[in-house]
């Protein structure tokens, strides 16, 4: 799978996509972010950070008290994350930065949580990136997850096993197995419930382990 995808692609293909994302993601997922927020939001006030932030569709719906720093390798993106930052005046944001999750360039449990939504699917390496959140978060802090986890059966499988011939061009892969996200070192699964729009996503609640 990964083999498919890599940084440069991703780059590209969100080039493409950052001048139509909101108006066509920003539908799709809309009510999927709401409803991350709803669960980032009921955590004590603290420094979040939002890996893969995009144009910062969800920036406006964290809590005034959380301090925020989103990433994100694409730089069309950023710049529109920016933007509506600048736009709305959300001073809970202290920082948007270009930056790769699979290095990232934050001490250790310097997070009180990490977010990453609609990411694993986009991301080359799904597994260096979990490390990397599960990293900088502290010692019981969340680590909370959004995406699109492929089906194991049934037309919806067709479908993506369909489009990952076209991962490269797409920026994402289709097919994405949600049992490759847990029994991972450090992160120990608190919750899980599918989103709407048809449960096409699964959010996942993870608790900092203070052993990795």
């Amino acid at each position: 799978m990964n083999a498919r995808l890599d940084d440069a692609a991703v780059v590209a293909a969100y080039a493409r996509w950052a001048p139509i994302y909101d108006p066509i993601f920003g539908v799709i997922t809309g009510r999927a972010i709401r409803a991350t927020m709803r669960e980032v939001n009921a955590l004590p006030a603290g420094r979040v950070l939002e890996v893969g932030v995009g144009t910062g569709l969800s920036l406006p719906l964290y809590r005034s008290d959380h301090t925020v720093v989103g990433i994100d390798l694409s730089p069309d993106m950023l710049r529109r994350a920016e933007r509506r930052v600048a736009e709305l005046k959300l001073r809970n944001v202290e920082r948007l930065v270009e930056m790769d999750a699979a290095k990232l360039a934050f001490a250790d449990g310097s997070f009180d949580a990490a977010v990453a939504m609609f990411v694993m699917t986009v991301v080359p390496d799904y597994a260096r990136v979990l490390a990397e959140m599960t990293r900088i978060v502290r010692p019981g802090g969340r680590i909370v997850v959004v995406n699109h986890f492929s089906a194991d059966g049934g037309p919806r499988a067709a479908v993506e096993r369909w489009l990952a011939g076209f991962a490269t061009s797409l920026g994402w892969h289709p097919e994405f197995d949600k049992r490759q996200m847990l029994g991972r070192p450090g992160m120990k699964l608190l919750a899980e419930r599918n989103l709407s729009p048809f449960g096409l996503y699964t959010l996942l609640v993870f608790e900092r382990t203070a052993v990795v």
